[in-house]
């Protein structure tokens, strides 16, 4: 038990700090997007740029944020169902969700880590004016996915542990 307790803590802690890097993005975003619209706007000279690549570091930071949100439990939910049931089905509940996740990320990683492989053997850009390579973008997807079943996991095990009280639930 304190192998999977040790797996737990090691899967947060590594989603924890992918979950502040995807946050430290918004601090190239944000930045790229002011620029994009005083050039635009201001300027009247638009980058080839600017939009282009907020929207491909948007990706990643929307992906690997989403693994510690469901440690957090910060992913939308119905939850008027969930606090009405005794904390015993909660628990079941609450399994089932994680196994969902767990098939869901493997089907999406299936599907995904080819696609990937396949932009990165291929040098593919985004034939854009600006065309930058967009292989590395394309690699967030699986990444995250694993990242997410890896949390998912860690969040079964976790399970036993969590208490479900009126005020806790969600």
């Amino acid at each position: 038990m304190k192998i999977l307790q040790l797996y737990a803590r090691a899967v947060t802690a590594l989603n924890r700090v992918l979950f502040a890097v995807a946050g430290l993005l918004m601090a190239v975003i944000v930045p790229v997007m002011m620029f994009e619209v005083i050039s635009r706007y201001v300027f009247n000279a638009p980058t080839t740029w600017g939009m282009e690549l907020a929207i491909l570091l948007f990706g990643p930071y929307f992906l690997l944020g989403g693994p510690y949100l469901l440690h957090l439990r910060g992913h939308v939910s119905l939850d008027l169902f969930h606090r009405r049931l005794r904390p015993s089905a909660r628990r079941v509940v609450d399994a089932i969700h994680q196994v969902i996740i767990i098939v869901f990320c493997g089907i999406l990683l299936y599907y995904s880590w080819p696609l990937a492989v396949q932009a990165f053997e291929y040098r593919e850009t985004s034939f854009s004016a600006w065309n930058p390579p967009v292989w590395p973008y394309k690699f967030a997807v699986p990444l995250s996915m694993f990242l997410l079943a890896l949390q998912s996991v860690a969040e079964l095990v976790m399970l036993p542990e969590r208490t479900y009280t009126e005020e806790n639930a969600a």
